[in-house]
């Protein structure tokens, strides 16, 4: 029997499964994953970092790491080649027992669930919540469905009809729910279970010397980007706008592809909602449809005759690594899963914790970042100024600016009654207002930090979760380099 056991080989577990050792714990690190790091390893390079004062901890050890690998100083560079960011996560696991590709739960005194779906506290028949709730269910202004019409970079500038000649919905868009009368219903702020959008982040690069080509995918059907086509004809836009191709980004000529605009890596046509709760079938299916958009929209940019000159001939210059992801021929390993379950624990952070933070007793971390809702749905409309005037709006973003703002331990507990020996950093128990600005890589690895050495503490101890002495517990992080106030 082993001390702690953290499930899920991400940053956020790595950071945990570290901190429980360094505590004089016994860990051992499992997972169905292949690789250590999820995203930060898996293609999200360029990080979020919010407000770089309330990082310490590990999670500063580990961008130390990174600036002292490229002999740059902190927070210089963008972000760490993937396998970089995968090199130096390994490093840091010296003296932890790596299980990779071993999803059997170990014997341990203590758990620590560290995945993006919250599969472990799914298992054990911990309460949990998925998608976005009724904005009454918390008194939040940001939570259920928004307008579809919202202006914004992510949002489409000009009128696009959503139909095809036959009358069929476009490949992509997800069908609103209408009323009596066959107009799109909003229901505005209510609870729909929606996700934020999924994709993969690759990373390309321009330089020939590294650069595979942008072959066609099995499957290939240009069809699929009509509502492109229509786009690209009457909005004037460049790569730039559509990809972010950026060069020298990131070290070495690369650069990390992030959703920038209203067409993108994401794939918006609701699918992933059945990833959270699906079975390993139903995963496999939408991470292959999300890898083929991906693998596809690029090759159609790159290479389709409807896309405008100056596109094609920019997006052709770029492709993926040689020297990135050589298990997956240059693609990325991990689905970016932006939120899976998300425990329903002691307390739920909520919006008025993080738009206007009061002070937490058992705080163990400070997050930062904007409220980051991707994109939840491509759906479409009629506009009420004109005559039943169909046109396709992407539904659901939103970035609200926070003040850094404590997070609880008790956030990281499931209820005693459920549970009192898990704690849960990433899925941890939050609205999915809040969830959108705790997720950010960095913000999840303070967090692994707190639950691993409160996993050790426990274990050592021999008490519940709930019962950790957190003063104990808050002068260990402090002692560690956590930030804890500013």
């Amino acid at each position: 029997m082993t001390d702690v056991a953290v499930f899920g080989a991400t940053a956020t577990g790595v950071m945990a499964a570290v901190a429980a050792r360094e505590a004089g714990a016994q860990v051992v690190l499992y997972g169905p994953d292949q690789h250590v790091g999820g995203m930060v390893s898996g293609g999200l390079s360029w990080t979020d970092v919010g407000d770089a004062r309330v990082l310490g901890g590990l999670a500063r050890r580990f961008y130390e790491a990174v600036a002292e690998h490229y002999d740059a100083p902190l927070w210089s560079v963008k972000g760490p080649e993937p396998h970089v960011a995968e090199q130096i996560l390994e490093e840091m696991l010296v003296g932890v027992e790596v299980r990779l590709g071993e999803p059997e739960r170990p014997d341990a005194a203590v758990f620590v669930d560290a995945s993006y779906e919250g599969d472990l506290l799914a298992e054990l028949g911990i309460p949990y919540a998925v998608g976005r709730e009724s904005c009454e269910l918390h008194g939040e202004r940001w939570a259920g469905r928004q307008p579809a019409y919202r202006p914004g970079r992510h949002n489409f500038s000009v009128l696009l009809d959503p139909f095809a000649a036959d009358g069929s919905l476009l490949p992509g868009i997800r069908e609103p729910e209408v009323d009596e009368s066959g107009w799109p219903s909003e229901r505005l702020g209510e609870g729909d279970g929606g996700l934020q959008a999924y994709g993969y982040r690759v990373c390309l690069t321009d330089r020939e010397d590294n650069r595979l080509p942008l072959e066609e995918p099995a499957g290939y059907d240009p069809g699929r980007f009509e509502l492109l086509c229509r786009y690209l004809r009457v909005a004037g836009v460049e790569a730039r706008d559509l990809l972010g191709l950026v060069p020298d980004l990131l070290p070495k000529g690369k650069c990390d592809v992030n959703s920038i605009g209203p067409f993108s890596l994401n794939v918006l046509d609701g699918s992933n909602r059945g990833y959270p709760e699906g079975d390993e079938e139903e995963r496999r299916r939408i991470r292959e449809q999300h890898l083929a958009h991906a693998q596809s929209l690029l090759y159609f940019l790159a290479n389709d005759e409807s896309v405008p000159t100056r596109i094609r001939a920019e997006v052709a210059r770029w492709g993926p690594c040689a020297d990135e992801f050589r298990d997956t021929a240059g693609w990325p390993h991990q689905l970016y899963v932006r939120d899976g379950r998300r425990l329903l624990g002691e307390v739920v952070l909520q919006e008025r914790d993080v738009l206007e933070p009061a002070a937490q007793d058992d705080v163990v971390a400070l997050g930062s970042y904007n409220i980051d809702v991707r994109e939840i749905e491509r759906t479409w409309r009629y506009l009420p100024e004109y005559a039943r005037t169909p046109a396709v709006f992407n539904e659901g973003y939103l970035s609200v600016a926070v003040p850094p703002y404590p997070i609880p331990y008790r956030a990281l507990t499931p209820s005693r009654e459920d549970a009192e020996n898990l704690l849960v950093p990433l899925c941890l128990s939050a609205s999915h207002v809040a969830f959108a600005s705790v997720r950010m890589e960095p913000t999840l690895m303070l967090l692994g930090h707190a639950a691993g050495a409160a996993a050790a503490q426990a274990a050592r101890r021999g008490v519940a979760v709930q019962d950790v002495d957190v003063p104990r517990l808050q002068d260990d992080l402090r002692d560690a380099g956590q930030v804890l106030a500013l």
